[in-house]
């Protein structure tokens, strides 16, 4: 409950009145020797109204916010960063009793929430509801709520409220861009041996057939089998020998570098304005850029058909085995939506770790802010397993750091891998697609 500026007016009054009914001095002000009931009761009638009028106030706004139901509804719950996510709220009122305002504030972590608006006239078992719209602008996970419902009496002496949890999570996947190109070196595409591993994808290399369990489509069946068996038979299938891509998220938090702005106060009053969606620009983090770069090569290299796995040295390593499809591609873009730049590994031990692993003949793509000679350590290592390296350079100097990756771009080059700068002042799109040629 909080009490308004308005009810202690309303009980200074009273309480003078009440003085001035009790004390001894006011008939002799109005020159009486004593009160008589009829003088007392021009201080007592008001200070009895008074009184009855906030009790009557309390109870009304404690009722305002019984019985009310404060339901959000999206159609999707998983966007992109830049893009506009709509929502509706609705508010339900289950009582006879009228409710002349109500202020529903959202209290979702989400920057720029535009849920909050206030609400007059809700009638009897009424629902009313509206709907928000809110640009993206940073990613990770985020609870639509607490909603805290506030309503109060007519005289506004006092307002309760209400919270009302939240009942979904909202991913927003990090921001990408759709690249043209993306070196690769020559030959390196399909070719190798069959790697003779089952695969739940489907493939030209069909290995062997099983009987039919629940859940397998129809088009895997295998109606020859099927026949002669008498059963139902489906066919698996071995991983396609085309050489895989992996993409390496370098999170190891002491190289990253991030310029201070001020934060987003929130979102503007939408009954006086119009939503217009707006330019969104990645957060000045080096890390950031990163996993952006990470999301768009990733996205590339999936609609190229390629099979693409992720390894990430977070504070907890995320690893993906290389695969295909847009399956494969949400699963890349979550796991970066909730990556933090919070690593104690180098990328060096991730590589080590994960090296092996790795199919001979398959690209690696490091996206790094590294400057020192932990790259150089690490395309030796890659190099020695017969991998084919692409290092994307993140410029700390970019965002305020003294440290340049010049140098390392040069050794780089020197080795003959392909590599590029993403710089703060450029667009994302044109290091990645013509970086590696400049």
């Amino acid at each position: 409950m909080r009490v308004r500026r308005t009810f202690w007016v309303l009980l200074g009054l009273a309480v003078l009145f009440f003085i001035a009914a009790r004390s001894p001095l006011m008939p002799l002000i109005a020159g009486q020797k004593n009160w008589t009931p009829e003088m007392q009761a021009v201080f007592l009638r008001p200070m009895y109204l008074l009184a009855g009028m906030m009790a009557v106030c309390a109870i009304w706004a404690f009722l305002s916010v019984r019985n009310l139901e404060v339901h959000r509804y999206a159609r999707l719950l998983r966007h992109q960063v830049g893009q506009v996510f709509e929502e509706r709220i609705e508010v339900t009122n289950h009582t006879r009793r009228m409710r002349l305002w109500m202020e529903v504030k959202d209290n979702s972590p989400l920057p720029a929430s535009r849920g909050s608006k206030v609400l007059a006239g809700l009638g009897s078992r009424q629902a009313r509801s509206y709907i928000t719209r809110t640009q993206m602008i940073k990613r990770g996970g985020f609870p639509l709520g607490p909603t805290v419902v506030t309503s109060g009496d007519p005289f506004g002496l006092f307002a309760f409220s209400r919270t009302f949890p939240p009942e979904k999570m909202l991913v927003v996947l990090p921001y990408m861009v759709e690249l043209a190109g993306f070196p690769i070196q020559p030959g390196m595409l399909p070719g190798g041996r069959a790697l003779r591993r089952r695969s739940l994808e489907v493939s030209p290399h069909a290995a062997s057939v099983r009987e039919y369990a629940p859940g397998d489509p129809l088009s895997r069946i295998h109606w020859k089998t099927t026949a002669r068996r008498d059963r139902l038979m489906v066919k698996e299938f071995e991983q396609d020998p085309q050489a895989d891509v992996w993409i390496f998220v370098d999170a190891l938090n002491s190289i990253q570098q991030a310029v201070s702005v001020p934060e987003e106060t929130g979102a503007q009053n939408e009954f006086w304005t119009f939503f217009q969606k707006t330019d969104v620009t990645l957060p000045p983090h080096t890390f950031e850029y990163t996993v952006s770069s990470a999301a768009s090569i990733a996205n590339y290299f999936i609609r190229q058909g390629r099979p693409v796995g992720l390894a990430c040295n977070g504070k907890s390593a995320a690893v993906h085995p290389a695969e295909r499809g847009e399956r494969q591609l949400s699963k890349i873009l979550e796991t970066l939506a909730f990556v933090t730049s919070d690593g104690e590994t180098p990328l060096l031990g991730l590589l080590e770790a994960q090296a092996g692993r790795i199919p001979r003949g398959s690209t690696v793509v490091l996206v790094t802010a590294a400057t020192d000679t932990t790259v150089d350590l690490s395309l030796d290592l890659l190099m020695r397993q017969d991998l084919r390296p692409i290092v994307v350079f993140v410029d700390p100097a970019s965002f305020g750091s003294l440290l340049s990756p010049a140098a390392a771009l040069t050794r780089t080059r020197a080795r003959g891998v392909p590599a590029a700068i993403v710089r703060r002042d450029i667009p994302l799109e044109e290091s990645l697609e013509t970086g590696f040629f400049s």
